[in-house]
């Protein structure tokens, strides 16, 4: 097996080892920043740009084009595993991650400055547009290495246990995106939310990203990435050698994280779109559901870092895929409207408990098949093409089943989703998980 933690990391000649607590804090940190700017956007892509940057459609229109700027951070994020998977596979993790954080924060700092429709047309959704490329861009490079500063730095036994924490960044960076919407929706109406208010989460940012610096470049190299160096075991273009010496695992890895995007964001963006625009509840309502699901969220990727070096990550992620599929066949009775908010907390109680199974391991499932002179470039490759399959349209196709066909064809789409994740966990194997 070709495990993410597969060289020691007490290695002779493998440099200076890191402390667990600064590795960890990095690896959670870096994640939590990123992962707050992303939702931030997703929650002002249903709460606030539809009415300030696509002003003269109807409601659905614009919700629906507000969704779809959305996605265009899911088709940037594979650039930017390639670009910054290629320097943290030739120059280092470290570095790399730095630029990556650099790279997202700025694009989510613009974003609270932009000009909205009414100022200048057109190229208000045009500037947003790009500036998502730009989120997307810099999480592509994130990702990859904030597990692999964790992984590669765990000792024997605990792979997964370090794995998860950068998964914990999700949850805390959601918690803080909502929880900073509906603390600003308690202090202030509607109409200044929309004419002012909406910047200072995006301009906020500033401060999570100087913080994220700091912890950041105070950490040594990994050791196996150091080892790599000193045996010149680096390739010349990593991108190039994975698509001709692991492209099946990089196809699988692909699949495998495909239900745990698309219930993740049917679960939150989706959700919150539904539950403001057909339950019609006020947006604070709305958003304390959502901090409710972050919180089971958080919970459950930590159980699922033990369950998984107890029981083998392959073990867990099979099991949990399969009650993915199984629970596909609430979605529809849950969140009738007849069941109300009632429905919606036990949808989100149970589909944030399944989805912290499955994130908080993901991480190091989809690391563990390339070896480390290509293991950047292949594991973040692996999870945001996994991100446009399974995410980028997963608020747009959910909302379209259901004004056409019905609640209980989205709860399909997760089974669907959940079949194929079952079948390419199968064939890769728990020697390759």
């Amino acid at each position: 097996m070709t495990d993410a933690t597969s060289s020691a990391p007490a290695a002779a000649g493998a440099g200076p080892l890191n402390k667990p607590s600064r590795v960890l804090l990095a690896s959670l940190i870096g994640t939590t920043i990123e992962f707050f700017d992303f939702y931030v956007y997703a929650t002002a892509a249903v709460l606030i740009f539809p009415h300030l940057f696509f002003s003269g459609e109807d409601a659905t229109t614009a919700l629906l084009a507000s969704f779809a700027t959305f996605s265009v951070a899911f088709f940037a994020r594979p650039f930017g595993a390639l670009v910054f998977g290629h320097f943290g596979d030739r120059v280092g993790r470290k570095t790399t991650l730095v630029a990556a954080l650099v790279t997202m924060g700025a694009s989510t700092v613009i974003i609270g400055l932009l000009p909205t429709y009414d100022s200048i047309g057109i190229i208000a959704p045009a500037l947003l547009a790009l500036c998502r490329f730009g989120q997307g861009f810099g999480l592509g490079g994130e990702w990859g290495g904030a597990v692999l500063i964790a992984t590669e730095n765990a000792p024997e036994g605990k792979k997964s246990w370090y794995g998860m924490f950068p998964q914990l960044g999700a949850p805390v960076g959601l918690f803080l995106s909502s929880g900073l919407f509906a603390v600003m929706l308690g202090f202030m109406s509607r109409e200044d939310m929309l004419a002012w208010g909406w910047r200072v989460p995006f301009l906020a940012s500033t401060i999570l990203i100087v913080i994220g610096l700091w912890v950041r470049l105070s950490l040594a190299e990994t050791p196996a990435f150091q080892k790599a160096i000193d045996k010149e075991e680096r390739v010349k273009v990593p991108f190039v050698e994975v698509f001709r010496a692991h492209k099946m695992s990089l196809f699988l890895g692909t699949f495998v994280a495909l239900a745990t995007f698309v219930l993740f964001y049917i679960g939150t963006a989706y959700l919150l779109s539904y539950n403001v625009g057909t339950l019609k509840m006020t947006l604070p309502q709305a958003l304390h559901i959502q901090l409710w699901g972050a919180v089971v969220f958080g919970i459950f990727i930590p159980i699922a870092g033990k369950l998984a070096d107890r029981m083998t990550r392959y073990t867990v992620l099979a099991g949990v895929t399969f009650l993915i599929g199984v629970f596909s066949f609430a979605l529809g009775p849950l969140l009738d409207p007849a069941m109300g908010a009632t429905g919606v907390y036990i949808f989100v109680t149970i589909g944030m408990a399944l989805m912290g199974i499955t994130y908080g391991i993901i991480g190091a499932a989809l690391a563990a098949p390339f070896p480390t002179e290509v293991r950047y470039t292949g594991s973040s490759l692996a999870f945001n093409f996994a991100g446009i399959v399974g995410a980028s349209f997963a608020p747009f196709i959910a909302k379209w089943l259901q004004a056409n066909y019905g609640m209980t064809y989205v709860g399909y789409y997760m089974l669907v989703a959940a079949a194929i994740t079952f079948v390419c966990i199968l064939a890769m194997g728990r020697n390759k998980i």
